[in-house]
């Protein structure tokens, strides 16, 4: 009888349960739905309102239990905001952009196409009125266009340069008695220096220095043209670190304005013609862009637009990684779709699996035989990202893009002596061969596996340079002496032939319809691969952010490490992969 109302009980239990997360899902769902027919109208006299305090990807993906599990919000899509902000040059009710921003969470590239079109909208004569509390170098950047800048007088402005801080484990594996054994080519592959290094190579700091003041020299010549204050003048007061408080933005001519938020909005009303006591008409991002009720072209023809965004990986991957099944399927679709006349391979990856890459490699080489495939990079294309780009017929990079990376490694942990010395856990083993265990984490390998494994990591090189060669047309031998692992900018890979034009995406895709000879309104867009369903999205979204908010909670500090260690585990077979994450601060 004992056992029986046991499992009555924990059958009760389980229904309660189940019935709870059903009601959580269908309020989700509701939500969703109520949120998604809703009718947003813009009023005359509005003022578009860009705050960009979510991460700004490639495309918009939406994260339905974002508010129920405290996970992170949706992102924001980099071609919904540009449509966005184009849309409002146009829009006669939209009298003005409101740039109220912090902390913006984008790539440099991202936030130059975002920039570009507002210099566009400003030429309408329409205006831009900037606001922050604090701004950092990067919301400055995207700021800089408007006509005035408003700082709140006790704010900060961070104008101090760009960095970049790496991570050293050596020491940590040493106390863990975990040897790294490291195979690679090219003296510039850096990725695996922080597990047996203490601090940077001379390469490394050579090319870290180098393209981050190439980025640096960008960003400065398009702010110092929007602030008519000369590149000279704003690489000392950078260099210097002259700002160290509004007053000091101010004085410099950083910004125009010392004010609080009620000031700019003053502002706005007075170039509206309002009086102070009057309402201003705020539209965001998310509304402006569910009113939009604009048809586009009915054309059949279509230029396919493959969003390659995230890690390089074998199989399906997700929707923030670029799995190789996935992605060949989508680039395929594309080349056999008749009605597709053009393709633009979008890429923002510091690349990932060898064997990956190559496989959407041949997809894109197979596509280029039968319609134009123009590469177009965004903030990373390095390594498998450029590996993926370079048999398109013309690569499209940004100043500010990272790239090249040309490179291959592969780490292999000996986790013997942690085993044995540290936890008292030690192995045997039977096998039928003399190698039936390679390759294995609980032993070093020998001399004659380790040249295996190193001759293997040669053979994948000899294939990436050779294969980009081929697609840059020159010689091997002039490639190979650019590639060694080296990252380089969008300008500096320009100049060395790695890419064939400085340009954004709206470029790439203008010479996509010219090389199809598609006329300006002639085709639609097409936007592959097809992201998860809202019913997918849903019940991932459920079970992923429950397990990532109680690993987040339970390593507290420590979380960043346990992301680097899991993104380490998850790595496959050789990498092409960018030395670093690239963090512009």
């Amino acid at each position: 009888m004992r056992q029986f109302f046991k499992y009555v009980l924990a059958s009760f239990t389980g229904l309660v349960l189940f019935a709870l997360i059903g009601v959580v899902l269908l309020i989700a769902i509701i939500a969703a739905a109520a949120s998604s027919d809703k009718e947003v109208t813009v009023a005359s006299n509005s003022v578009l309102e860009l705050t960009l305090d979510k991460p700004i990807g490639e495309r918009e993906f939406n994260n339905p239990l974002s508010g129920f599990t405290g996970g992170q919000s949706s992102s924001i899509g980099l071609d919904e905001l540009k449509a966005a902000i184009r849309r409002a040059k146009e829009d006669d009710d939209i009298k003005g952009v409101f740039l109220n921003l912090e902390l913006v969470q984008g790539g440099m590239a991202s936030l130059e196409e975002v920039r570009q079109e507002l210099v566009q909208f400003k030429k309408t004569g329409k205006f831009i009125v900037s606001y922050t509390d604090a701004q950092s170098e990067k919301s400055y950047y995207l700021a800089s266009v408007a006509d005035k800048l408003y700082l709140n007088p006790q704010g900060t402005l961070e104008f101090n340069g760009l960095s970049s801080e790496t991570m050293y484990y050596k020491n940590l594996f040493d106390k863990l008695g975990v040897q790294a054994q490291i195979f690679r080519v090219g003296s510039f592959k850096s990725a695996v220096e922080p597990y047996f290094r203490t601090s940077m190579s001379d390469s490394a700091r050579l090319q870290t220095s180098s393209f981050l003041n190439s980025l640096n020299n960008s960003m400065l010549a398009e702010v110092a043209t929007a602030r008519k204050i000369t590149p000279a003048r704003l690489k000392v007061i950078s260099d210097s670190m002259l700002v160290h408080n509004a007053d000091d933005a101010k004085r410099l001519g950083l910004v125009t304005d010392l004010g609080y938020y009620d000031q700019a909005t003053d502002y706005m009303k007075g170039k509206l013609g309002l009086e102070k006591d009057a309402k201003l008409s705020l539209i965001d991002l998310s509304d402006y862009s569910k009113s939009d009720d604009e048809e586009g072209s009915t054309s059949g023809n279509r230029i396919a637009v493959v969003y390659a965004d995230g890690d390089i990986v074998t199989g399906k991957g997700g929707n923030e990684s670029i799995g190789s099944t996935r992605f060949a399927e989508a680039i395929r679709k594309a080349r056999l779709d008749k009605n597709v006349k053009a393709v633009v391979l979008r890429i923002n990856s510091p690349g990932g699996s060898s064997l990956a890459s190559d496989i959407i490699y041949r997809e894109v080489m197979l596509t280029k035989k039968v319609k134009p495939i123009i590469a177009s990079m965004s903030d990373v294309a390095a390594s498998g990202g450029y590996f993926i780009a370079m048999g398109c017929d013309t690569i499209v990079a940004h100043p500010t893009t990272i790239t090249g990376s040309i490179g291959v490694f592969g780490v292999l942990p000996n986790i013997e002596p942690f085993l044995r010395d540290k936890i008292g856990i030690t192995t045997d083993r039977v096998t039928t061969g003399k190698f039936s265990d390679f390759p294995t984490i609980t032993r070093a390998l020998s001399p004659f596996e380790q040249q295996q494994f190193q001759n293997e990591i040669n053979r994948i090189y000899a294939d990436f340079t050779t294969k980009a060669a081929q697609g840059r047309r020159m010689p091997v031998e002039r490639l190979r002496r650019l590639a060694s692992g080296r990252v380089w900018s969008g300008t500096e890979a320009k100049a060395r032939g790695l890419v064939d034009v400085l340009g954004s995406m709206d470029d790439a895709l203008r010479i996509a319809a010219r090389r199809a000879n598609l006329k300006e309104g002639d085709y639609r867009i097409q936007k592959l691969p097809r992201q998860k369903s809202f019913a997918e999205s849903l019940f991932s979204s459920f079970n992923e952010e429950a397990k990532l908010r109680m690993v987040r909670e339970e390593m507290g500090p420590m979380y960043p490490m346990y992301q680097q260690y899991k993104k380490l585990s998850e790595m496959k077979g050789a990498q092409m992969r960018l030395p670093f994450e690239v963090n512009v601060q």
